[in-house]
């Protein structure tokens, strides 16, 4: 066969498979099709159809082949970061500063640490830390991964659970908009590089001075107009990134985040990131999947998953809970707002994928990381949907 035609079979695989899993057997309370694909993405990695059938495994995504997977792949979640920045709320966060600045706070502040505190346990181990890493930058990039709130899944469970335009699934969004700017913050922190810090000095000059003359041009547009330019300043802003060692996807990010969600037709942006998610991201997860890494010892990693896991619930719902009690809560709403701002899945799997790109992490931490990642966005609706029935009949009760 033509590597045309393996390049068909692995797109038939990727889209069918995870479908099929979906549909036919209904795990759509408990697993999203988002989830499903990442899952299925693993399953078809080295790690499971690679020991399995490595003849198959090696004829259908063969090098070639995966080259073209892992294009189409950086486009598609390109976009997708793109679309999380312009989707942040950030004027609604500081109309409610002390509110979202103490709860984005503790539930950014709390997990960090947790996670940090089972790297420093990891670290002495070998196999965990890449090669090119520092140990702050391990701890902290550890860290940060358990305290990632994924803010496009956060929009598609609350959509599912019809509280996304309720007055506590916009709260929801403030925090979880002031929690992405820090983690993207301590992400550029992370990959600083001192050989290339001119570079960089010169990329944030010349994006500020870009990201105010963009913000004018983008006002003088129509809206049909501002699409077409939007993608032509994410490739610009992304490269410019990469080329200063800050990783394409931060630029990614920055291109979105300076752009008003106002702009752009809501229904339409809602349309774009379903789109996406729909043709273009179950291809990176199937690239995901394909550097996922089983040869430390399956054991090692899913216990690493697992204190990973614990640290990442326990310190969010810590957290918020705490933030809870100063900012005088309704009862049950710190549980509901931490189980949710716990949801990790793509975003932090995005961010693993930088640290894993950049020898910060090795594979068997990625895919440790990957592990927790998936298991803390299935916890989500399964958890948050009694309790927000009960909070439902509550308010009721009480009115």
């Amino acid at each position: 066969m033509s590597n045309t035609e393996i390049f068909l079979i692995a797109m038939l695989v990727i889209f069918s498979v995870p479908y099929l899993i979906w549909r036919v057997g209904k795990t759509d309370y408990f697993a999203p099709l988002v989830v499903v694909q990442i899952i299925t993405g693993i399953l078809l990695g080295p790690g499971v159809l690679g020991n399995a059938l490595p003849e198959v495994y090696q004829f259908v995504f063969n090098p070639v082949v995966v080259q073209h997977l892992n294009g189409i792949a950086l486009w598609a979640v390109m976009i997708f970061v793109m679309i999380a920045g312009v989707e942040l709320d950030l004027k609604q966060a500081w109309e409610h500063k002390r509110e979202s600045g103490i709860t984005a706070g503790l539930a950014l502040g709390v997990p960090l640490i947790a996670g940090s505190l089972v790297a420093l346990g990891m670290l002495p181990m070998a196999g965990w830390i890449g090669e090119k890493a520092l140990s702050w930058q391990f701890v902290l990039g550890i860290g940060m991964s358990c305290a990632v709130t994924a803010l496009p899944i956060l929009i598609l469970l609350m959509e599912k659970m019809h509280i996304l335009r309720e007055p506590l699934g916009q709260r929801i969004l403030r925090y979880a908009s002031v929690d992405d700017i820090a983690i993207w913050g301590v992400l550029a922190l992370i990959l600083l590089d001192w050989t290339r810090v001119g570079r960089q000095v010169v990329f944030l000059i010349l994006f500020s001075f870009a990201a105010w003359l963009f913000r004018k041009i983008m006002l003088r547009l129509q809206e049909q107009d501002r699409w077409y330019v939007a993608l032509i300043w994410l490739a610009i802003c992304a490269f410019a990134a990469d080329w200063a060692g800050l990783h394409f996807m931060v630029g990614a990010f920055l291109a979105g985040a300076v752009m008003d969600a106002v702009w752009f037709n809501q229904e339409k942006m809602d349309a774009l990131r379903h789109h996406v998610l729909l043709v273009m991201m179950p291809v990176f997860f199937l690239s995901t999947g394909l550097k996922t890494n089983w040869t430390m010892g399956g054991a090692s990693v899913f216990i690493a998953a697992f204190a990973l896991l614990v640290a990442s619930i326990c310190g969010k719902l810590i957290g918020i809970q705490i933030a809870g009690r100063v900012l005088k809560w309704q009862k049950g709403e710190a549980s509901i707002i931490g189980w949710l701002l716990q949801t990790k899945a793509l975003i932090m799997i995005i961010f693993a994928n930088i640290l894993l790109d950049k020898a910060i992490i090795t594979n068997a931490t990625f895919t440790a990381l990957l592990l927790m990642a998936i298991a803390s966005t299935m916890l989500t609706v399964p958890v948050v949907q009694p309790k927000l029935r009960r909070l439902r009949e509550l308010i009721g009760r009480s009115s």
